[in-house]
């Protein structure tokens, strides 16, 4: 039997990711991969990085956590560690100054909302201090990103390719008739690269994301597909409605209204360290 190109998790690593079996809550998990991917795109931004490489890393990242637990490894130093790889894989690599620059400004920019939570009116605008280049924190970061890179591969099992789903998305909305729906077509894009933050390629296939993407944006747009059985847009497709509506919902979860408490505790925790504090303190308490 030959491996699947593009493997996917495992109905056990689904069911209890190594995080969970370590005590760390699902829904904090899912905050957590959903911080690590926004740290990403925004250093992938800051650095100037194409968007193939940028939610390359993305999908690697959220794949890593269905091998390795939180506890074991920050999502700062994954999330590293997923860029700088996934610009080699896409052949528009990085320097690793420049990468350690930019996480550095992210991190002291978290550091600091939640050193003055709230509304930023009325407190000073924060200014990033430079790092030295002979002090520890360059180095720290810098070993860090090797040894995530390291880790990546090492847990992937070297299976670093990725099937991204733009040009899949395209070819569908022309099936459709909707790529002069502009709107449509945009709102779609805009679904497939929020699904990025949520574990859903990591855990269906390219077309049932895909489709999902297009349900929901048709939805927000009211733009009328055929969905009667048997003639429903999605088998074209050979996506069953199940796995689109779940792949659905985790896009949709990340909409969710959520506390500056909550917030707060997500950004807290780029350090595996601070997780394990925190575990430790509630689990104690509870």
């Amino acid at each position: 039997m030959t491996p699947d190109l593009v493997p996917l998790a495992t109905f056990s690593q689904i069911e209890r990711t190594p995080s969970r079996e370590e005590g760390v809550p699902q829904e904090l998990e899912e905050d957590l991969r959903a911080f690590g991917c926004k740290l990403i795109h925004e250093a992938g931004v800051l650095l100037k990085q194409k968007q193939v490489a940028v939610a390359t890393a993305q999908i690697l990242y959220q794949k890593f956590w269905y091998t390795s637990s939180m506890k074991q490894f920050s999502i700062g130093d994954v999330g590293m560690g997923a860029l700088y790889l996934a610009s080699k894989l896409e052949e528009c690599p990085l320097r690793m100054r420049d990468l350690v620059n930019i996480y550095d400004l992210l991190l002291q920019r978290t550091a600091d909302e939640l050193a003055s939570p709230g509304s930023r009116k009325g407190k000073e605008k924060f200014k990033y201090a430079p790092m030295s280049y002979f002090g520890n924190t360059f180095y720290d970061l810098k070993d860090a990103v090797v040894v995530a890179e390291m880790q990546l591969l090492k847990r992937l099992g070297f299976n670093v390719h990725v099937v991204l789903p733009y040009g899949t998305l395209i070819n569908y909305l022309r099936v459709l008739g909707l790529t002069n729906h502009k709107d449509a077509c945009a709102k779609a894009w805009g679904f497939l690269n929020d699904a990025l933050q949520t574990p859903v390629y990591a855990l269906y296939a390219v077309p049932t994301i895909v489709s999902a993407a297009i349900f929901l944006a048709a939805r927000h747009l009211d733009i009328s597909l055929p969905s009667t059985p048997p003639n429903c847009w999605w088998d074209l497709f050979d996506a069953s409605w199940d796995d689109v509506w779940s792949v659905c919902g985790h896009i949709m979860r990340l909409y969710r209204d959520r506390t500056q408490e909550d917030r707060l505790r997500v950004m807290s925790m780029i350090n595996k360290k601070d997780l394990r504090k925190w575990l430790e303190e509630n689990h104690s308490s509870s």
